[in-house]
């Protein structure tokens, strides 16, 4: 039987069936999350930078950037385009800087930051971003993105590999969903909310292979942004 007959007694979908392709894009992995309080806000991330598989390329790859005394960004997904629009944004804020003699305010990055995505809709970057810090006023912020710029202000929130299994903790902890209503809810301080978030990253660990061994922490408040670490699985 010759090919054009092989082909002829296949199905009319498998005939047509290409396999082949060029793929530009590889999910990293790794988990972050932000968490805003009344005069502060936590970002945190893991440092594992997977190969898209099995296998890890580093245990120490840091995913949080501080991109000015009041703002840090916090990015999981591909670590090329995260390096991009890392160097994208602070090429942009260093302009700024320059030209206005202050730097930007925390809410307009996270609208440049938006702008910046949006820019790259048509071949996007493959980024899963959180952005935190304190507005001009003092009060903690956390935005949401998606890969293509929408974005939202919200109390807590987090993107990554682990975001299945952190989202439900968060609701049920910060957002205080399906909770038997208390007169009078104990204060979230910023203490407790650097142990929230120690706890829902340790449980991702447990269950993502692609979130483990260290969390960097960032801590922003009117005194600037305080790093932390600690350890997680490294199997």
């Amino acid at each position: 039987m010759d090919v054009s007959s092989r082909l002829a007694a296949l199905p009319k979908d498998a005939a047509h069936e290409h396999k082949g392709g060029f793929n530009p894009y590889t999910n990293n992995g790794g988990t972050t999350l932000g968490v805003a309080g009344d005069d502060f806000a936590i970002l945190a991330a893991d440092t594992r930078m997977s190969d898209g598989g099995y296998g890890i390329n580093t245990r120490h790859y840091t995913k949080i950037c501080k991109l000015t005394d009041k703002c840090v960004l916090a990015t999981s997904g591909m670590q090329a385009d995260t390096l991009a629009l890392q160097k994208n944004l602070r090429a942009m804020l260093q302009m700024y800087e320059h030209n206005n003699g202050k730097p930007m305010s925390t809410p307009a990055i996270a609208q440049w930051l938006s702008n910046t995505l949006y820019y790259k809709r048509f071949f996007p970057y493959y980024t899963f971003n959180v952005l935190g810090g304190v507005d001009d006023f003092g009060v903690g912020c956390v935005w949401s993105y998606d890969a293509v710029g929408s974005h939202e202000r919200c109390t807590y929130t987090c993107s990554g590999t682990g975001q299945q299994l952190i989202q439900p903790l968060l609701d049920n902890q910060v957002g205080l969903r399906n909770q038997v209503p208390t007169d009078k809810p104990l204060p979230f301080t910023a203490d407790a909310a650097e142990d929230l978030v120690k706890d829902a990253l340790t449980s991702a660990g447990e269950r993502d292979i692609y979130t483990g061994d260290y969390v960097d922490i960032a801590r922003i408040d009117a005194n600037g942004v305080t790093f932390s670490k600690f350890e997680l699985k490294f199997d």
